[in-house]
């Protein structure tokens, strides 16, 4: 009797070891299902509707996706997550953590990684070989904070930008685990932010910007509060398309 209230004990706590790593794995996780693309190096894609042309294909090595509801208009550009697999038989308990660049929407899925990132799900390289076969799988997954060790936040001329007539630039290696609401840009000389920019994707433009020195104002929020941050000078006064700028600033503080 004794015997077999110590091996039904003993499966007890199996079972509830498994449990606390299914239910455990991931704390405050959402549960979804992500899917990946294709593409020739495994890698991002160049195009993506963030915008951020071939800097997006190789951010953070490659571990990119595609969302729709996070992608929210543009200002989910550059967020990261932590995404999980929740096959235990195939993938790891950390699986990976991703930065959105573009958008798109699979079945019924919140990701659409790149297959870089997608085959970091599995455990084995074996595993992830069925992860790709399987197509779509079950996940969890969790914002998380930006890192970007040494990095500041730079600034990149667009492309599409003709000085001085018309200015469009986006935010590089945007680290923390806060969202850019709105962006000024403003006279270094009076610090005066006359022009409120607007933007499609991650791409804020303005039309007729000052001239001289820019200084770049950004309201941030973590989703609980908002704040402006000034990053004086980040703009010099002969900005050309293409070129991309240090502000000097990070905003994971």
């Amino acid at each position: 009797m004794a015997s077999s209230m110590t091996i039904s004990r003993f499966r007890l706590c199996i079972l509830l070891v498994i449990l606390e790593r299914v239910f455990s794995a991931c704390d405050d996780c959402v549960s979804s299902r992500a899917s990946y693309y294709g593409s020739p190096d495994s890698l991002g894609n160049d195009s993506g509707a963030c915008g951020y042309g071939s800097f997006g294909r190789n951010l953070n090595g490659g571990d990119v996706a595609c969302a729709a509801q996070l992608y929210r208009d543009g200002l989910g550009c550059g967020a990261c997550y932590q995404v999980i697999c929740t096959n235990q038989e195939l993938c790891t308990e950390d699986g990976v953590k991703i930065v959105i660049t573009d958008m798109g929407q699979g079945d019924r899925t919140d990701f659409i990684l790149s297959r870089h990132g997608y085959i970091k799900l599995g455990l084995s390289a074996n595993a992830s070989d069925q992860l790709v076969a399987m197509g779509v799988v079950d996940i969890q997954y969790k914002r998380i904070s930006c890192q970007y060790p040494g990095q500041n936040l730079m600034i990149k001329i667009d492309q599409s930008t003709n000085f001085p007539y018309y200015l469009a630039f986006i935010f590089w290696y945007q680290a923390g685990q806060k969202d850019i609401l709105a962006v000024d840009v403003c006279e270094t000389a009076t610090l005066e932010c006359k022009l409120r920019v607007t933007n499609h994707g991650a791409v804020w433009d303005v039309v007729s910007p000052p001239s001289g020195d820019l200084s770049i104002r950004f309201l941030v929020s973590d989703g609980d509060q908002q704040q402006w941050i000034t990053a004086a000078n980040a703009i010099p006064a002969n900005w050309t398309a293409g070129a991309v700028y240090d502000s000097g600033i990070q905003l994971d503080s």
